[in-house]
């Protein structure tokens, strides 16, 4: 049963009118409130509550049944049937699986799952939860992506070499004859008009037997249903052709004298040309996941563990959480984790951006896939497989690929009905001739089925959209959404969290300003021991700037955007914002010229009361983050308003703002009003992006057209936006945006060639200009038009791959 979003593999997708038919099979089914199907990687993203067996079936009958993988495992501890049921029965529970069988005799179980949701190790970790310990009897079987496209293109190479080896003695002899005519008279003074033909049937028969027997395959059985596609129209063109030529040759009594002719080379050189435009995409299709594979690529393949008191290698895929590893000097971290012993640097560029390597000395944490400078660590292992931040990278790119932008819904529509409106135009076209001028209807029918593309508008948004993703991905810019794509481009206005975002995020302690009577040591003690539990930057702030040991608190209570209320050593204690001391009823005036320096000077005042008397004031300061400044002013050379809004009293987010050259701010504002202002700003300006790291940042990050969560932030600040950037620097947000005008650009470059291809030239086909001008285009020229409109739609979404940022991190 599905009961959220499920991702798998689809086959049989030749165009965009297969992704839509079998997107709308999946629709269908009863409990899907979602289904998007992607042409470019083949996959299919389907959310609601339905039973995976339904969805399996409905592709199936649709025609495009989705990729099955068999996992075997082997299964200790069962004694009897009704422990294999019991097996039987958790594997089936598991989002993607299809089938499971358990055989006692051997303790082997077979599992059957769709190609994409289901790692075999949550398979063998499932039958050991419930008591039975399991383990994969084989490696991974389930090919990868990289595979399965090496496997199509070398299959096309093949049967492209096949069919131009039989499609060429057809192909000279009739248009060599034609440039050179000595050879014309050569063949039909040896073989004369009858034998020379036979041959090209011959030829011509098996090329369409043989290597273009894969259009036939898939596209007459889908013709038959109700729900013809790409592989419908060659298959109907070339047997037309292939067809009136062989009742030409064998039946000529059943035609005019004068529609006497074949058409053999136009049937084998349509197929030829065909599988030489299918290679080239396969080719280019390719590359196109490059960059997922690159990410993937950085997992070493083994890794060195303690196993019962000696380092072994084992496999990565064997490490489990808890595990202890070591790493020598210039190795790749094999999973993520803390360090036990040991002190490197580690350069961690592929996650922060960073060039300059990192210390990891004694409880800093790995990032798995990172590399280990001249040191040795000991590391203990904290995430593996799925859970380390590498492995959720990859699965957040691969989520932002299967998006579907609202830049497609007018490709979708008219794929949906672009095939059964070339099949009614062509029979149009051959009626229309039939009557006008039957020599030429069979050239001009053809024509009409071959040169029409769906392919490439298929195409045009998902191949642009997983190449841009990539990218970005390398430039340390994660979508989590693709729709952010194309909405990061629409923005009028960015808006900025101050704290953590604009700044460092890592204030000080700069002054101290104690009421009368107060020893402002003991009052900064007791604060910082009422904030140690907080995540909060000013928390870290007084904790750094107290020398003595922390107490622990008794009782803490956090007030979101006030401060918290803590009992620390037998004292109640209120640590925060002067909001928070007016709340309360707390008299401030004892500070009150402490309050109006620490204002004036644009740094931010924390107050601490005790048992209900004012106690102190603490300056605390923040440093704007490098890079900040350039990355604002790139911003606004985009015509885009720049808005800041913050927590933050409105004397310290002057000072920030008159540093970085922003006229709009927003001050003194609760999580909840973060939320109100992104509304207002998006009333009075448009669509609006907003950039933060806190958890009460998530509300604004949500509600925005767009939200960016800076990487060095909270997982709450994360999940709720759209776009992750990797590091912490603010050149993500301008690379962002530069990255989603480009893929933007070339989305509609693909969509306006789709297009303005079938409009241009299906008329042309069709013969609809060869009154006036004598224009009619030749089925072979049909076949190379139609064959690089993919080629070109694929290759210039490639060209995304060059895009280079605008600001280094």
């Amino acid at each position: 049963m599905v009961e959220s979003a499920l991702r798998f593999e689809v086959t049989g997708l030749n165009c965009g009118g297969c992704a839509g038919r079998a997107e709308r099979a999946l629709a269908a089914v009863s409990g899907v409130s979602e289904a998007r199907v992607n042409l470019a990687n083949r996959m299919a993203s389907v959310e609601g509550a339905a039973p995976i067996t339904a969805l399996h079936g409905a592709l199936k009958k649709a025609g495009y049944p989705a990729a099955e993988t068999r996992h075997q495992l082997i299964i200790d501890g069962m004694s009897c049937a009704s422990c294999a049921g019991r097996v039987e029965e958790a594997l089936r529970a598991l989002p993607g699986v299809l089938s499971a069988r358990v055989n006692l005799a051997t303790n082997m179980a077979e599992v059957t799952t769709l190609n994409g949701p289901v790692d075999p190790r949550v398979l063998a970790d499932t039958v050991t939860q419930i008591g039975y310990p399991t383990q994969i009897a084989q490696a991974n079987s389930k090919d990868s992506a990289a595979a399965r496209q090496a496997r199509e293109a070398s299959a096309l190479r093949r049967d492209l070499g096949i069919a131009a080896a039989l499609t060429l003695p057809v192909f000279l002899g009739v248009m060599g004859g034609h440039i050179f005519p000595p050879l014309h008279r050569w063949l039909h003074g040896t073989f004369g008009q009858q034998g020379w033909w036979l041959i090209q049937f011959l030829l011509t028969s098996a090329v369409l037997i043989w290597p273009g027997r894969r259009f036939y395959r898939i596209g007459l059985p889908l013709l038959v249903k109700g729900a013809p596609d790409m592989n419908s129209l060659v298959a109907l063109g070339t047997l037309a052709a292939w067809g009136y030529s062989t009742v030409a040759l064998f039946l000529p009594q059943l035609l005019p004298a004068s529609a006497r002719d074949v058409y053999f080379e136009a049937a084998a050189v349509i197929v030829t040309l065909i599988l030489l435009g299918r290679f080239l995409e396969a080719r280019a299709k390719g590359r196109t996941g490059e960059a997922i594979r690159k990410l993937a690529g950085l997992r070493p393949d083994t890794a060195r563990v303690d196993r019962d008191g000696a380092i072994v290698e084992i496999a990565l895929e064997n490490v489990v959480q808890g595990d202890t590893l070591h790493l020598r000097p210039g190795e790749r971290v094999a999973v993520d984790g803390t360090v036990l012993e040991g002190r490197s640097f580690v350069d961690e560029a592929m996650i922060t951006g960073e060039p300059v390597p990192v210390e990891k000395t004694e409880g800093t944490t790995l990032v798995g896939g990172t590399v280990n400078g001249q040191g040795a660590l000991r590391y203990r292992a904290t995430a593996v497989g799925s859970d380390t931040v590498l492995a959720r990278i990859v699965a957040l790119v691969e989520g932002a690929q299967a998006a579907r932008l609202p830049v497609q819904a007018l490709a979708d529509k008219v794929v949906r009905w672009f095939v059964p409106g070339v099949l009614a135009l062509a029979a149009l076209t051959l009626l229309v001739w039939l009557i006008f001028g039957p020599s030429l209807a069979i050239v001009a029918s053809v024509s009409v089925l071959i040169i029409a593309c769906p392919c490439a508008m298929g195409l045009a948004t998902p191949t642009s959209i997983m190449v841009g993703t990539g990218r970005a991905a390398e430039l340390g810019v994660l979508f989590r959404k693709g729709e952010a794509l194309q909405r990061m481009d629409d923005l009028k206005i960015i808006a900025f969290d101050k704290t953590g975002t604009l700044t460092e995020g890592k204030p000080s302690l700069v002054a101290q300003h104690p009421a009368p009577g107060i020893d402002v040591t003991r009052a900064l003690h007791l604060a910082a021991s009422a904030e140690q539990g907080s995540e909060h930057p000013i928390a870290r702030a007084l904790e750094q700037a107290c020398d003595a040991p922390l107490l622990p608190p008794e009782t803490v209570e956090a007030i979101p955007g006030h401060g918290l209320n803590a009992r620390v050593d037998g004292h109640d204690l209120l640590v925060g914002a002067p909001r928070l001391m007016q709340r309360d009823g707390i008299d401030m005036t004892a500070l009150a010229p402490a309050l109006t320096q620490i204002e004036a000077q644009g740094q931010t005042p924390v107050l601490i009361a005790i048992d209900g008397q004012i106690a102190a004031a603490f300056a605390i300061a923040d440093q704007i983050k490098p890079g900040a400044a350039q990355a604002i002013k790139a911003l606004q050379d985009q015509d885009l308003k720049i808005a800041m809004i913050t927590g933050d009293s409105h004397a310290a987010a002057r000072s920030v703002a008159q540093q970085l050259n922003i006229s709009e701010i927003a001050a003194d504002i609760l999580p909840e009003g973060k939320l109100d202002t992104v509304r207002t700003l998006r009333e009075q300006h448009g669509p609006i992006g907003f950039v933060g790291d806190g958890i009460n940042d998530a509300p604004a990050l949500a509600e925005a057209n767009v939200g960016l969560a800076i990487g060095t932030g909270t997982d709450v600040a994360m999940e709720s936006a759209d776009i992750v950037l990797s590091s912490g620097a603010l050149a993500g947000v301008v690379n962002a945006r530069h990255i989603s005008h480009g893929v933007m650009h070339n989305i509609r470059q693909n969509l306006f060639w789709a297009f303005g291809y079938n409009v241009a030239l299906i008329p042309v086909a069709a013969g609809l200009f060869y009154p006036l001008t004598g224009w009619l285009l030749s089925p072979m020229l049909a076949a190379g038009a139609m064959a690089l409109s993919s080629v070109f739609v694929l290759s210039n979404a490639l060209r995304l791959r060059r895009l280079r940022p605008v600001l280094r991190a």
